[in-house]
C-alpha cells in the first residue's frame, strides 16, 4: 500500500491543549470483498505535542487511499498510526463514518493518547 506522506510543521505553542479538528467529506477506498468503492467522511480530532500535519499533505495523503483495496475497520487504524508516527500528538481520534452499503451504516472511531491506545468499532 502506498500513500502519500504526511508532512508537518512545528508547533509553536508547545504545552498549550489547543484542539484541531479536520474533515474529509469525500474519503474514497475500495471493498477489498467486491471491489466496488466505499465512500464516507473521515473526521480527525487531535491536541498537538511538538508537530502539526500540514494541510495539503492531509488531503494528498486521504486521497491516495482512492485506489487501495482497504477494510473500514483498517482505514480507521491505518490512518490513526500514520498520523501518530508522522507527529505524535499529545492525543488523536479518528472517525470514519462510512456511506450505507447494503443497507448497513458503518461508524469506526480510534484513538491515541500518549502512552496509550484505544479502539471502539462498531458496524
Amino acid at each position: 500500500m502506498r500513500l502519500h506522506p504526511l508532512d508537518v510543521f512545528e508547533y509553536a505553542y508547545r504545552g498549550e491543549a489547543e484542539e484541531i479538528h479536520f474533515t474529509c467529506p469525500e474519503f474514497t477506498a475500495i471493498c477489498p470483498f467486491s471491489d466496488f468503492p466505499d465512500f464516507g467522511t473521515i473526521r480527525i480530532t487531535y491536541v498537538p505535542d511538538r508537530y502539526c500535519i500540514e494541510l495539503k499533505s492531509l488531503k494528498l495523503y486521504v486521497n491516495s487511499f482512492r485506489s487501495v483495496r482497504i477494510f473500514h475497520e483498517h482505514a480507521v487504524r491505518k490512518i490513526l498510526n500514520d498520523f501518530v508516527a508522522a507527529c505524535a500528538p499529545r492525543s488523536v481520534e479518528i472517525e470514519g463514518d462510512f456511506n450505507v452499503r447494503g443497507n448497513i451504516k458503518t461508524v469506526v472511531k480510534a484513538s491515541h493518547r500518549q502512552g496509550r491506545a484505544s479502539a471502539n468499532d462498531g458496524r
